[in-house]
């Protein structure tokens, strides 16, 4: 039977790196944290922090602990995706982790602040880009709320930062509704977004 060169199916996959970022209080954790249930084939970025653990806190499960000159000698290597000085201490996602999964074909995902999802914008155009969103401003406001955490000061202050973060939202790639009582569909939603970006004929490529 003669061979033929022609390809059938989508192109061969190219891992994606992929950003759920949104406002304060739009439910980020929620959301990564039921990925992470329904999507073990998908690696799920762990941040590496310079401050000893805490009470409860497990080694590369919560985060992964270094200490402080380590954290330094990644950063002068060039070997973080990006970092923060929170206080004294550091935060950063190590490119190595980042590699390791994509060199076993499998996706990435990280959660980050709308300017940590800017930080990676620019040094990884390639990367997709998610902002999660509440379904008004009524809705996002009670969250914070609810959560009882913010003083009055600390709320007008998130609902700046939020008027800025807002702004931001035509750089990401994509736009999704986190409605109260509606995680499931969030999540279909994403997972939907993630199968159209592998179904594309011209597949992203993230160079670390």
């Amino acid at each position: 039977m003669p061979r033929s060169s022609l390809r059938f199916g989508p192109n061969p996959a190219n891992p994606l790196l992929i950003v759920i970022s949104g406002p304060s209080g739009i439910g980020k954790d929620a959301v990564v944290g039921l990925l992470r249930s329904t999507n073990p084939e998908t690696h799920f970025v762990i941040t590496m922090n310079s401050r000893p653990p805490r009470k409860d806190e497990v080694d590369g499960v919560d985060y992964f602990f270094v200490s402080k000159a380590e954290f330094e000698r990644l950063i002068e290597a060039g070997e973080l995706l990006e970092h923060a000085k929170v206080y004294s201490d550091y935060k950063g996602i190590p490119k190595s982790q980042v590699r390791e999964a994509f060199a076993s074909g499998k996706d990435v995902i990280m959660r980050l602040d709308v300017q940590g999802a800017m930080t990676i914008k620019k040094l990884y155009p390639q990367a997709v880009l998610i902002f999660l969103t509440a379904s008004s401003a009524e809705e996002w406001i009670e969250r914070l709320q609810a959560r009882r955490s913010e003083s009055p000061e600390e709320l007008g202050l998130r609902l700046k930062t939020a008027e800025m973060e807002y702004g931001l939202v035509r750089k990401f790639d994509y736009i999704v509704v986190n409605s109260d009582q509606h995680l499931e569909q969030t999540i279909l939603d994403i997972q939907a977004i993630i199968k159209a970006e592998h179904l594309k004929t011209k597949p992203r490529k993230v160079r670390l």
